[in-house]
């Protein structure tokens, strides 16, 4: 049974329930881990059709004390509670992500790459659905030469959800998949994931996106265990109904290939719990 939810958001972004309400989602799923991983403040340029960036600024700092609460009340019943961020890793940023990661002490950082360039990739449809096979095949291409550059800045612990690219083409990204290149990028990436000391997230956050699959894909995650990749669990939550979502298909997915623990990061470093019985 995974105990470990290391992605959760707030309504200090642009989820609906707040903090409390989501580590009490957690405790009646049986949770001795959570961590709370709300998205990280972003420059002006990098928008969304509906954005969210005001709100979040103005209410960050409370999540921050309120977590920060949360885990000092929760320590004494052996219930970890974590303050992590949710970053989004730009990658002509890098200057302004070190000065925001650094006005906190996290016990971990998700790298999420949700912007290829200055374009929210994972907004809309009708972005993808406007494009040609070869265009879509770019930004696939796009997306994992960016993870690599993430990865080798050592800025952060996980990497989130490492096929979102998918996320409004699934067939096509199959088929990319199939082209001669693209799982040797894909293993360039995940070696420089590997390599920093990170781990690969498995979420269940597809199974409820229009791709209608866990992040990543099978191949993907074989690729990922052939590497030798930590693993961490994540229900990518923006309600309480969807915290450790599912998980009972997670941690079969995750055993199928070998996996046995998922890890989590503390300020004192990785640690690692089992999720199988």
């Amino acid at each position: 049974m995974i105990r470990v939810d290391l992605h959760t958001h707030t309504n200090h972004s642009h989820a609906r329930d707040s903090v409390r309400e989501m580590f009490e989602a957690g405790q009646a799923k049986g949770l001795l881990v959570q961590g709370f991983s709300e998205h990280s403040p972003r420059p002006l340029g990098y928008d969304y059709p509906v954005e969210y960036r005001e709100h979040l600024a103005a209410t960050f700092e409370e999540y921050i004390e309120e977590v920060k609460e949360l885990k000092a009340e929760q320590a004494s019943r052996g219930i970890t509670v974590l303050l992590g961020l949710e970053a989004d890793w730009l990658e002509d940023e890098e200057a302004y992500i070190r000065e925001m990661l650094a006005a906190h002490d996290y016990d971990y950082v998700i790298a999420g790459i949700h912007f290829l360039g200055k374009w929210g990739f994972d907004a809309t449809a009708d972005d993808w659905n406007a494009l040609s096979f070869e265009e879509k095949c770019a930004h696939y291409t796009h997306y994992y030469r960016t993870m690599k550059k993430m990865a080798e800045t050592r800025l952060f612990h996980i990497v989130a959800h490492p096929d979102l690219v998918k996320i409004f083409s699934a067939d096509d990204f199959r088929r990319w998949l199939d082209l001669p290149g693209s799982m040797e990028l894909i293993r360039e990436a995940l070696t420089a994931v590997r390599d920093a000391g990170m781990a690969m997230e498995i979420s269940i956050a597809g199974a409820r996106k229009p791709c209608r699959e866990i992040y990543p894909g099978p191949r993907i995650l074989r690729l990922a265990r052939e590497l030798g990749l930590p693993i961490t669990f994540a229900s990518d939550s923006h309600a309480t109904e969807h915290v450790a979502w599912n998980f009972e298909e997670l941690a079969r997915y995750a055993a199928a290939e070998g996996w046995t623990e998922s890890v989590y990061f503390t300020r004192e470093g990785m640690k690692s719990l089992p999720f199988l019985d």
